[in-house]
């Protein structure tokens, strides 16, 4: 589980310093860069299963598109993903009920049913290779919970009108907490970046155009500015993972966390194809609970790959559990391997971004404030699911079709029975303010490791340092440029991380994750500080 090298990672095929399984196993989906001007009827930013998924739909609805993506198709937070296609929400559906009714909350259940089945029928008429597998799922009792949580949540599934099961066990694992389950029958699973091949290849049949390696800038109603070109559409769609076009609205409606996940080989056969799921870390000091998930992904002929994730944590705020990143996928293992002992080495490891909205649902939909420009964001851990959904919904809204699911994931809505929470992320997000009065990270640049960054005090400044394998030091502004957070090293991926909106830079100062759309400003350390 070491890091390789101490070389900066590239960040056009992934968004850390660690390669997730998806992409070790599987080539880069790269397209030509945009190199001329363009226009079209709709462009989508964004290559992942948001963005992809949007332009099919707007394709097979008879729309002129194009997708740009600023990196390679998958390389962001859909190629960090574990591919878990489900209706089991990660917010308690009993929770769901409370917010928003029962009948809003069985339309939330069909719609993840829905995008499931979405998928799996794309899959087939597309002829997507892409290890798909309907599946169980199974929802277990943590350590910190009691029954009585499982007990309402398979009274609500009921209520909402899913199939499931309450067992007094759970399936093929040998050590639990609870001992009880509900099972989610006729769930599903995929390889990600197999995925996003056959449907961007089914984009390019239909005639749509797909350019990476082209970042969108100076977005307006109008169109973008990449690349030095301009791309003219009457509407955009922001499918980003978290909307790079709006600087406060929809920031202060949902937060980032950062989730890590392992892969180790076990022998073929050895476990089924399922998803688990614990119910999450009741004691935890975040709002969203964090949660364990668990599923096997086919490898080769002799081997399958268990794949398991949690250990999340406010982005940018690791230290606030004392708790370091590489000791997360210690306990990650540890957790793992108690109830999956057949698990072998680990050989994959890495850690994605997720947004969770205040009231549990993803903003899909109009941007608010603008006419034609639409946005998917607010994953909430169900990210195949929503991305599905995001390109569902608005290929409806943009072609004037009515959608059963518009108004409920709508990103202009007000959910007031989450007043509490509201509260809770937001002091936590102004506390990452105090930054700007506290000493750095280090002194000075020179008692860095090849491979390690910091952030320095200057004065009023605050400087993002990075020492190379070459020793040679990289300096850069370490205040975001979206709303002035201090920034934080993440040693795990080797990236700046701002704590307040979750936007991420590479060790040099390349953007690789929004809110912000600028890099870093580049700083001459030598006027300064003192460098030896």
């Amino acid at each position: 589980m070491d890091d390789q090298n101490s070389k900066p990672f590239d960040s056009n095929v992934t968004s850390g310093k660690n390669k997730p399984f998806w992409i070790t196993n599987e080539p880069s989906l790269k397209f030509e860069k945009l190199n001329q001007n363009a226009v079209t009827e709709v462009l989508v930013i964004g290559g992942g299963i948001a963005g992809l998924t949007t332009a099919y739909c707007l394709l097979k609805a008879g729309k002129k598109v194009i997708l740009v993506e600023d990196g390679y198709l998958g390389s962001g937070e859909t190629g960090r993903t574990t591919a878990h296609i489900t209706c089991a929400l990660d917010d308690r559906y009993y929770n769901l009920e409370k917010l928003f009714g029962r009948a809003k909350t069985t339309l939330i259940a069909n719609s993840h049913m829905a995008a499931i089945q979405w998928i799996e029928n794309t899959i087939l008429h597309e002829n997507i290779e892409c290890n798909y597998k309907r599946v169980n799922g199974y929802l277990f009792l943590s350590a910190t919970d009691k029954k009585g949580s499982i007990e309402k949540e398979f009274e609500s599934t009921k209520n909402v009108g899913l199939i499931t099961k309450m067992l007094n066990y759970v399936p093929d694992m040998k050590s639990e907490e609870g001992e009880w389950s509900i099972e989610f029958p006729d769930q599903g699973q995929f390889h990600i970046m197999k995925y996003l091949k056959g449907l961007s290849g089914a984009i390019i049949k239909m005639g749509g155009k797909i350019y990476t390696e082209t970042r969108a800038e100076d977005i307006s109603s109008t169109g973008i500015k990449a690349n030095g070109f301009e791309i003219k559409a009457n509407d955009i769609v922001v499918a980003t993972n978290t909307p790079i076009n709006d600087w406060v609205t929809m920031h202060t409606k949902q937060w980032p966390y950062r989730t890590y996940v392992i892969g180790a080989k076990i022998p073929k056969g050895t476990l089924s194809y399922s998803l688990w799921w614990d119910t999450g870390d009741m004691e935890s000091k975040w709002i969203s609970e964090p949660y364990h998930y668990v599923r096997v992904e086919p490898f080769d002929e002799k081997y399958d790959v268990l794949i398991s994730g949690g250990e999340d944590h406010k982005v940018g705020q690791a230290e606030a559990e004392d708790i370091a990143e590489e000791e997360r996928y210690l306990r990650l293992a540890k957790w793992t391997k108690k109830r999956f002992p057949e698990m072998g080495e680990i050989e994959y490891k890495w850690s994605g971004q997720v947004l969770e909205p205040i009231d549990s649902l993803a903003f899909i939909g109009k941007n608010p404030g603008n006419d034609n420009i639409y946005i998917v964001t607010g994953d909430s851990g169900n990210g195949m699911t929503h991305g599905t959904l995001g390109g569902i919904i608005i290929s409806d809204l943009i072609t004037g079709r009515d959608n059963p699911w518009a108004a409920i994931y709508d990103p202009s809505r007000i959910t007031l029975k989450t007043t509490g929470d509201y509260l809770h992320e937001a002091g936590n997000m102004t506390a990452q303010y105090v930054d700007w009065i506290s000493d750095g990270d280090i002194k000075q640049a020179e008692n860095l490791k090849p491979g390690q960054g910091a952030i320095i005090s200057s004065g009023l400044k605050k400087i993002a340092v990075y020492k190379d394998e070459n020793n040679e030091i990289h300096a850069c502004s370490g205040v975001c440029p979206h709303l002035g957070g201090v920034l934080h090293w993440n040693d795990d991926e080797k990236s700046f991380d701002c704590p307040v909106h979750g936007s991420r830079f590479t060790a040099d100062g390349k953007v690789i994750n929004g809110p912000a759309i600028s890099d870093l400003k580049k700083i001459d350390i030598h006027h300064e500080i003192n460098v030896k």
